[in-house]
């Protein structure tokens, strides 16, 4: 079956063109049998091993010669076959060698659209597009597009969401970016040295493999056990500064533009509006220099970060840009005393304040984390109360968000639960009504 040049949509939109994506494209493409076959001999080494073993240099050479041709066949037909397409109303990609799959995503469906660019794909000039559609579990990518190809999309797809006609979304071009904040590469790199975990992982890379070697003598187990361990460890340290090196987080029409890595490049987009949660989180080696991190829950986005680590001062500044009118509370109320006989010593480090704006939640003594709900974000509000709990007269509030995630106020008195559940739901309804919509550039 072959795809048309032109594609006629059925309610009678303009016939548009189909693109085609870069022509490095097949190169990635051709990889996919080369993943095949070394996931079965990572599955199976001992039959592998006895495969290899039978054959002769000039099978070997053989299979050599059919096998790469045909992965670049390979590469080649899936980057033929695969077309994408913007009309009035959608995105169409088309994809598929011998089974066809056409995804139509709405264009006032898209919320974020990111830029990646893999090393190799940044010495070859080309970038990846991923787009963030509500309602979708993953991603739909183009991978690959130039660059300048790439940018122009971005901004066409962008500015088509926020409501332009497709007469004018190509003469909108990239929004405009104004910077809240960059992160130096010592003060990331600091500020990984303090982390708990990096020393917790480490520490367990240099402890657990002796034993076990001195438990079981087995060069298997150790290496079974201390490579993941070294991995974990290296992805806590390495992994995070590679991946958080450069951090920008500017602010345009189109959201919040995030942008860092050290050899791959991603440009992300914090939509606004659809932020759910933000989270203040502070280890404790950062509280002496009053560092803190900033996360987010996005309703149907992978954004998870903000800032990697800043003055608090800077954080609230930039969370203030994220959710206008909103202060971050200098204190919060602790449970009752009587909650220390549910849990000891930890329930120091639960907290409460409730704004006008936000539903705000403590917990953590050593590794202190602040979330931050507005009301009208709110999806649901429920109580909890277990048979010890009510002997004390204390309780737990949950809070539900859009992005399926909760917030939980622990161990509260029963009669401030009781109203803080009833309260709550109130300036939920309230807080739905007055909220702008979720659109931007408009």
């Amino acid at each position: 079956m072959t795809t048309p040049d032109v594609d006629d949509d059925v309610q009678g939109e303009k016939p548009v063109a189909d693109r085609r994506l870069h022509p490095v494209t097949p190169l990635r493409r051709a990889w996919a049998p080369v993943a095949v076959i070394a996931g079965w001999a990572v599955h199976d080494p001992d039959q592998t091993q006895r495969q290899l073993t039978r054959l002769t240099m000039t099978t070997l050479l053989i299979a050599v010669a059919v096998f790469i041709p045909a992965a670049a066949l390979y590469g080649f037909l899936t980057w033929w076959f695969t077309h994408f397409a913007v009309t009035d109303t959608e995105l169409r990609i088309r994809t598929g060698l011998l089974f066809r799959r056409t995804a139509h995503i709405r264009l006032d469906r898209i919320q974020a659209v990111d830029v990646t660019q893999p090393l190799l794909a940044r010495v070859a000039g080309v970038s990846k597009l991923k787009l963030d559609v509500i309602g979708a579990d993953k991603k739909d990518e183009l991978a690959y597009l130039g660059q300048e190809e790439a940018r122009v999309l971005r901004a066409e797809l962008l500015a088509r969401a926020a409501g332009f006609a497709p007469e004018t979304a190509h003469e909108v071009g990239e929004a405009p970016v104004r910077q809240l904040l960059h992160v130096p590469a010592r003060v990331l790199a600091v500020s990984l040295v303090l982390t708990g975990a990096t020393w917790g992982s480490l520490a367990a890379t240099l402890v657990v493999p002796p034993l076990l070697w001195l438990a079981t003598h087995s060069v298997w187990t150790v290496l079974a056990t201390g490579l993941p361990l070294l991995g974990a460890a290296g992805a806590s340290s390495v992994g995070r500064f590679v991946g958080e090196y450069d951090w920008t987080v500017g602010e345009s029409p189109d959201g919040f533009r995030i942008d860092h890595g050290l050899l791959d490049r991603t440009h992300e987009t914090v939509p606004p509006g659809r932020v759910q949660t933000v989270r203040i989180v502070q280890p404790l080696l950062w509280r002496r220099r009053g560092w803190v991190r900033v996360e987010l829950d996005v309703a149907g986005s992978s954004n998870s970060v903000l800032v990697p680590v800043a003055p608090r001062e800077v954080a609230e500044s930039v969370i203030a840009r994220v959710l206008p009118g909103v202060t971050v509370p200098a204190t919060l109320s602790r449970p009752p005393r009587r909650a220390g006989w549910c849990v000891p010593f930890w329930w120091r480090g639960y907290g409460l304040a409730v704004t006008d704006t936000v539903f705000v939640s403590r917990h953590g003594l050593l590794r202190r984390s602040l979330s931050l709900v507005p009301h009208a974000k709110v999806q649901s509000v429920r109580m909890e109360q277990g048979p010890w709990a009510r002997f004390k007269r204390v309780a737990d509030v949950h809070v539900d968000t859009g992005a399926n995630k909760t917030v939980t106020a622990r161990l509260r008195d029963a009669s401030e639960a009781v109203d803080l559940l009833h309260g709550q739901a109130d300036r939920s309804r309230t807080g739905r009504r007055e909220a702008l919509p979720d659109r931007w550039m408009a």
